[in-house]
Parts: C-alpha cells; sequence; structure tokens
C-alpha cells in the first residue's frame, strides 16, 4: 500500500470513529433507555410467572373442590331435571306459579309449601318447573341457593337420610365461590379415616352452609317414595324443619295422598295438584297433528275429542 493510501484510509477511520464518539449526555440518555427496558422486561416475566403459579394453584384447587364434592355424594340430580323439563309441554303448569299459594311461597314469609296429588296428576313434571322457575328467576342472584331431591322407590338404595342431607349439602356447596368451611372440615375429619359423616355431623354442615345465603329454596318430589324404613322419610322431614327453624330456607314437596306425610304438614300452607283442563287441551291440541287426516279434516270431531278425553282423565 502506498503512502498515499494509507493516508486515505487513516482519514475515513477518523471520519467513522468520530461518528462513534458520544457525547456524555448520550451515552446517559442511551443508559437510562437499557435500564427503563431491563425494568420492563424484569416485570413482565415476574407477571408471567405469577399469572402461571396463580393458574397451577387454582387448578389444583378446583381439582381438590371437585373430588371434595364427589366424596361427599356421586349422587346428581340435573339429568332427571333436564329430563323431566323436557317433557313438559309448553306453557302446562303456569297454574301452580300464577297461584296465590306459590306465590306466598315464593315472595313472601311462606316457610312450606306442601302440594299432594293423586298418581298421574303431573306432580313430577310440575316439581321440574317450579325448579326451573326458580333458578330462572334468581340466575342472577348469588345470593339465593336452590337444592332439590326427586325421590324414587327404584332408588331406594342410594336414596338413605345420610345420601340424602349429603346430596342437598353439595348442591348448596358448589354453587359457593370457593368450597365452604364445613364441608372442608367434614373431609379431612373422615377421608384420611375412611368413615362417613353421620346424620348429625351433615345436619350441622347444612345448616352452615345454608346461612351463607339470603335465602335457600329446597324443592322435593315424591314424599311417598321415600323409603320410611328406619324412619328414613320422617328423619329427612326433621332435618328440614330443623333446617328452617335455624335458616332462611323454604320447602316445596309433592306427594301422592298419604295420611303420615299429610300429617307431617297439617300447620302449613298446602295446594292440591291436579292437572288442569287448560293444560290438558294444551297438550292434546299440540299432539292432535298425530291423528289420521280423516279426524285433521273435521274440526267438530277434533272438539269432541278434546272436550271428552278432558272430562274423562279427571285431574290426572
Amino acid at each position: 500500500m502506498s503512502l498515499a493510501e494509507s493516508l486515505s484510509v487513516g482519514r475515513r477511520i477518523k471520519r467513522v470513529w468520530k461518528k462513534f464518539k458520544w457525547k456524555p449526555e448520550d451515552i446517559d440518555e442511551l443508559r437510562s433507555r437499557i435500564t427503563a427496558n431491563i425494568g420492563f422486561l424484569t416485570a413482565f416475566n415476574g407477571r408471567l410467572t405469577r399469572d402461571y403459579v396463580f393458574k397451577v394453584v387454582r387448578y389444583q384447587e378446583n381439582q381438590e373442590y371437585q373430588a371434595i364434592l364427589s366424596w361427599l355424594t356421586p349422587i346428581d340430580f340435573v339429568s332427571q331435571q333436564n329430563d323431566f323439563i323436557t317433557r313438559r309441554q309448553e306453557g302446562t303448569g303456569q297454574w301452580l306459579l300464577d297461584s296465590t299459594e306459590y306465590q306466598s311461597w315464593q315472595e313472601k314469609n311462606t316457610k312450606t309449601l306442601f302440594c299432594p296429588g293423586i298418581p298421574g296428576a303431573g306432580k313430577t313434571i310440575l316439581t321440574s318447573v317450579v325448579i326451573k322457575e326458580l333458578t330462572t328467576c334468581f340466575s342472577n342472584d348469588s345470593t339465593v341457593g336452590i337444592a332439590y331431591i326427586y325421590f324414587n322407590f327404584r332408588r331406594k338404595d342410594e336414596q338413605k337420610i345420610e345420601d340424602l342431607l349429603a346430596s342437598l349439602l353439595k348442591q348448596l356447596a358448589e354453587s359457593q365461590p370457593s368450597l365452604p368451611s364445613p364441608v372442608k372440615e367434614l373431609f379431612d375429619q373422615h377421608k384420611p379415616k375412611v368413615t362417613r359423616p353421620s346424620v348429625d355431623e351433615l345436619s350441622r354442615s347444612l345448616q352452615s352452609v345454608t346461612k351463607l345465603y339470603s335465602q335457600v329454596f329446597i324443592v322435593v318430589d315424591g314424599l311417598d317414595e321415600c323409603q320410611n324404613s328406619n324412619r328414613c322419610r320422617s328423619k329427612f322431614l326433621s332435618s328440614i324443619f330443623d333446617l328452617q327453624v335455624q335458616t332462611r330456607a323454604k320447602l316445596f314437596a309433592t306427594s301422592r295422598p298419604n295420611l303420615d306425610i299429610e300429617k307431617e304438614f297439617k300447620e302449613c300452607l298446602s295446594l292440591e295438584i291436579l292437572a288442569s283442563d287448560e293444560d290438558i287441551k294444551r297438550y292434546l291440541n299440540s299432539n292432535m297433528s298425530q291423528l289420521p287426516g280423516c279426524v285433521m279434516r273435521k274440526p267438530g270431531l277434533k272438539e269432541q275429542i278434546t272436550t271428552e278425553i278432558t272430562e274423562a282423565v279427571k285431574g290426572m
């Protein structure tokens, strides 16, 4: 390389170096930016870590929550409620919801509404209507609890007094934002020893959880199908009546005519369930299309069928 070329390269290096020579204030500004970015990055990583830990803890809590509720009882009446309400002819049962007795029970201080009815009167379907009405009415009010039981004599082995109280307790507990401490205490006490809570323990826990609500509605269908061996039915009703004394719990119950059951409710508001003429006609009219065409073409015959069947069923 010649001397001239060397001088030229040297001058270029000096020009480049001058470009990289920063003033002290520029260096301070760069240092501040780097420090701030490091702080933001650290905070971001910390938030990611906290969110992850929170999700892990929440997942573990949910797993424990479900495990404890399943331990309490595997019985679930939701599928039965869904099945019964889908069988309902739209609009039927409104007479019950509009009745003075029902309005007094739901909206006022009436604690118990007892609804006896003959076999086939539609007690179970009307019970599902009541449950749907309550869950719809209070869907946005977390201070109101709703629990229900469908008695079935075919399931008497899984409907002992302990199972019934545990089911009510489970339904009210799972509607809380977190597992109520009385239920957790029951689990911690009995699970390690592989024992089950007694009726008294379940009753006390049910009272404690019920008090977490401003109002609790308990709906029971088919009391006559609750086995009365070992006094299961009388013990169950006694527990519910005691619960009403201690808390703001309301009871809606149906049954076939039964003197023993009626004695339990002799001081309570009562409303007999019968298939109303309006409900029967509504059902018949909705299914009239299944009849042969020769019937469908004769309005007078359709009206005669509806009238005579309505009179013949006598509230069934």
